[in-house]
């Protein structure tokens, strides 16, 4: 049974999570440019408090830290040696990238220090060939947690610690030596034997040598979803769902995770996090009736790019009469503000479908958006100040086997410009809606 679930909440705002776009914090993910000093990985979104040269981190404790902390990690690992550079090879550039790691009420947890390699400036069938890695989605956790939910399993957290150092490099690789921790008159070159961030090859090495460690340790990977991993034997059942360096473990008993857990510790360093609590800028809360989803920092946040924290609040996310249209004529809006906005509501609809209708409908004008569509917008904004806490709850069955069951329906010709229809549909694992 779905269920708005609303647990407490005090207002905070977390900044580390999806991928919500501001207007005052430039969306660096897919800049290329050469920064004057600083580059910018496509890593994390800066704030003020993570530094924006080496400079300035190497003024603080916590920093310098961070980066001794990596430098250690790769040593461990033995990612490169010192080399010299042969003729007609290229060296590529490193980089350090800084991120401030948060709780969900803003509380900072954990300083970051990244090695990154200028990967931009590799040419393939040199030094990097194929990088096809599979796609985790969020779809994949949404089913995973009502089938644990359905069976009153717990649901535990792992993450590996400096991903990309575990993967062996089959290719070539020099890379000029880290600013900060120069070897020697700085001359030589370092010869890559692992994967350092940034290289293009980088995350097909690491989900290469993640999958070849879970198959010996068991388990089959699905032939529908490559990140999802399924161990079954008349001892145990495990699933394992595996989002990049996040592995989300659940299963009929917590010996088999905690056994589980304890193996994939003596073949990577690895960061237990106990049950999940958070994940991809999700609160997760478990009890002995469900699990509950809900996003209301991540709201909250909307709120605040937009300027409405302080609005007043409506009981629906769209007025039934509202009929759209493309903007022909009149005083047109930022174009680009709307998309963003617009970005960050679609994110929020994993757990809120309350508000996957109203969200569709303006997702079709961000073209060329015009008052009509900011100010329903601006409804949906204000329905969303008033429900801050809803979630999605995901019971505890009664069902042995739950039975996957799908709806679909259509407004038939309900678009006033084209006669198009707006298709709707809906996937129930039992009781639970998974997408």
């Amino acid at each position: 049974m779905i269920q708005w679930a609303t647990p407490p909440t005090d207002g905070s705002v977390h900044s580390d999570g999806a991928p919500l776009r501001n207007q005052t914090i430039p969306n660096l993910l897919d800049s290329t440019e050469e920064i004057q000093e600083f580059e910018y990985s496509g890593i994390c979104l800066g704030t003020v408090e993570e530094p924006r040269i080496v400079g300035e981190a190497m003024s603080e404790e916590c920093w310098r830290q961070a980066m001794r902390s990596e430098m250690q990690a790769i040593k461990a690992n033995r990612t490169w040696d010192v080399s010299v550079l042969p003729p007609k090879h290229k060296a590529i550039g490193l980089k350090w990238v800084f991120k401030v790691k948060k709780d969900p009420s803003g509380k900072v947890v954990k300083h970051k220090a990244h090695l990154v390699a200028k990967g931009y400036a590799q040419r393939h069938g040199v030094d990097f060939d194929e990088v096809f890695v599979p796609v985790a989605r969020l779809e994949t956790v949404r089913v995973l947690l009502p089938l644990a939910a359905q069976g009153g399993w717990e649901v535990h957290h792992m993450d590996v610690k400096s991903t990309f150092l575990n993967g062996d490099l089959i290719e070539t690789v020099y890379v000029q030596q880290p600013p900060g921790f120069i070897v020697g008159d700085g001359t030589k070159v370092l010869k890559l034997r692992k994967a350092l961030y940034g290289l293009k090859q980088a995350p097909r090495v690491w989900n290469s040598k993640l999958d070849s460690e879970l198959v010996a340790l068991g388990f089959v990977r699905s032939k529908l979803d490559h990140v999802v991993y399924r161990q079954n034997s008349k001892s145990s059942f495990l699933l394992v769902g595996v989002y990049v360096d996040d592995l989300i473990i659940s299963g009929h008993r917590v010996s088999d995770i905690r056994s589980f857990k304890l193996e994939m510790k003596k073949n990577f360093s690895m960061s237990d996090l106990s049950l999940l609590t958070y994940y991809l800028g999700i609160e997760v809360t478990q009890g002995e009736g469900g699990v509950t989803l809900c996003q209301s920092s991540y709201a909250a946040r909307i709120l605040g790019v937009a300027g409405m924290s302080g609005c007043n609040p409506c009981e629906t996310p769209m007025e039934c009469w509202v009929k759209l249209n493309k903007q022909k004529e009149g005083e047109a809006v930022d174009a680009t503000a709307y998309r963003s906005l617009i970005g960050s509501l679609r994110y929020l609809v994993n757990t809120r479908p309350d508000l996957a209708y109203a969200v569709g409908v303006v997702s079709r004008y961000m073209e060329a958006p015009g008052k009509q569509h900011w100010a329903v917008v601006k409804h949906i904004l204000r329905y969303l100040k008033g429900t801050l806490g809803y979630g999605c709850k995901y019971e505890r069955g009664t069902e042995l086997k739950p039975v996957l069951v799908g709806y679909s329906d259509s407004d038939f010709a309900g678009d006033v410009v084209d006669r198009k229809s707006t298709s709707g549909v809906g996937y129930f694992l039992g009781e639970s809606l998974v997408t």
